[in-house]
């Protein structure tokens, strides 16, 4: 198998409720996100950089960038996030913790479905 990875960033809030350390209270991220995608030895191209860059920064740049991310199980999280939606503010709701491993897998699941045949996703890491 091949495999090619494209690295997109962009920079959000959070905070881990429930946490020991500083990472309970709200604080930012410049997120780097490396999506890789693996194909056939014989293809000589896995897919199209151009393709795999659109595809996230639609699924993930374009909603998470510059945004406030909570997880809607927290009390405490959707209060912040009902004040920061009110003065205008960009959010983005998730039923998890905002942790950079289900992020991972948040991330996955929206762009394997959007990956085709013959080259699949391999890997998405944050």
């Amino acid at each position: 198998m091949t495999t090619v990875t494209k690295t997109v960033k962009f920079d959000a809030a959070h905070i881990l409720t429930n946490h020991q350390g500083l990472c309970k209270n709200l604080h930012g991220h410049t997120y780097r996100v490396d999506v890789s995608v693996v194909g056939d030895e014989s293809s000589d191209m896995v897919i199209d950089f151009k393709e795999l860059k659109t595809l996230a920064t639609e699924l993930i740049c374009d909603k998470f960038d510059h945004a406030f991310i909570y997880n809607t199980q927290s009390a405490g999280e959707c209060e912040i996030a009902a004040v920061v939606e009110k003065n205008g503010m960009r959010t983005v709701a998730i039923p998890f913790r905002s942790t950079a491993e289900n992020l991972a897998k948040h991330f996955y699941s929206l762009l394997a479905p959007r990956i085709v045949e013959p080259s699949k996703l391999d890997a998405v890491k944050v």
